[in-house]
C-alpha cells in the first residue's frame, strides 16, 4: 500500500492530548463558576437517572408566595427516615432549619453536602438543624442512600421525600439539589435551587445567621 493509500484510509485521531487536556481545563471552569442542578421531574420517587442540566449563575432563587410558609401537607407529612423515628417537618418547630432535597446520583447534590455537614457543624450549638431528604424511591435506594451517607460523613438527619411533599416544594423548579433555610416559625427565608461552588456557600451562611438572629 503506498503512503497515499494509507493517508486517505486512516482517519486522524480526534481526542490528541492536547485536545483532552483543554476539555479538562473546560469542564473545570463550568464546574467552578456555573450554577448547577439535575432535572428530577421524571425521578421523584423513581430509580431512573435524568440528563443534568444548567441553570443561570446565581442559584439563590427568591421564594413565591405559594412557598412562603411550609404549607400543612408538607409540615405534618410522616417521611421515612434512614435510622429512627419518621421524620415530620412540624417536630422542629421552634427551630431553625435547612432542608435539602437531593439523590445519590445527582452531581451537584454531591458538592453541595459536603457543604451541608459544614454548616450543621458550625452552627448546630446555636440551634441549626439540617434536614436531606432524598427524592429517590426509598425501597430501591434504602442501600445506596446508607452507603453515601457513610461516605459522606452525612451527621444530621436523612430520609426520603414523597412525591407530593417534592413537588409541593419545588413548585414547578423541578431541579435539584433545591435547599430552604425555614425559620423558626416555620418560613421559607432563602431558597436555593442547584449549587455554585463560589457563591453558595456564603449566601447559605448569611441566611443562616440571619434565622439565627431572627
Amino acid at each position: 500500500m503506498s503512503s497515499k493509500e494509507r493517508s486517505t484510509s486512516t482517519p486522524p485521531h480526534f481526542f490528541t492530548p492536547a485536545r483532552l487536556a483543554l476539555t479538562g481545563l473546560v469542564l473545570s471552569l463550568v464546574a467552578m463558576t456555573g450554577a448547577s442542578s439535575c432535572n428530577s421531574t421524571e425521578n421523584i420517587g423513581g430509580a431512573k437517572e435524568p440528563a443534568p442540566v444548567t441553570i443561570p449563575n446565581n442559584p439563590a432563587k427568591p421564594v413565591s408566595a405559594a412557598v412562603a410558609t411550609l404549607p400543612p401537607a408538607v409540615r405534618d407529612a410522616e417521611m421515612r427516615a434512614v435510622t429512627g423515628s419518621p421524620i415530620k417537618l412540624s417536630d422542629y418547630s421552634g427551630k431553625v432549619l435547612v432542608l435539602n432535597l437531593w439523590a445519590t446520583w445527582c452531581g451537584p447534590c454531591r458538592m453541595e453536602i459536603p457543604e451541608l455537614v459544614k454548616v450543621y457543624n458550625e452552627y448546630r450549638e446555636r440551634g441549626l438543624e439540617v434536614i436531606g431528604l432524598s427524592t429517590e424511591n426509598p425501597d430501591a435506594s434504602a442501600e445506596t442512600v446508607k452507603r453515601f451517607m457513610q461516605e459522606y460523613d452525612m451527621n444530621y438527619r436523612v430520609g426520603w421525600s414523597p412525591p407530593a411533599v417534592s413537588i409541593e416544594l419545588m413548585q414547578g423548579r423541578d431541579a435539584i439539589p433545591q435547599s430552604f433555610v425555614i425559620s423558626r416559625d416555620g418560613r421559607i427565608l432563602k431558597r436555593f435551587v442547584g449549587f455554585n461552588y463560589q457563591s453558595t456557600p456564603p449566601q447559605l451562611r448569611l441566611a443562616i445567621e440571619a434565622a439565627l438572629k431572627g
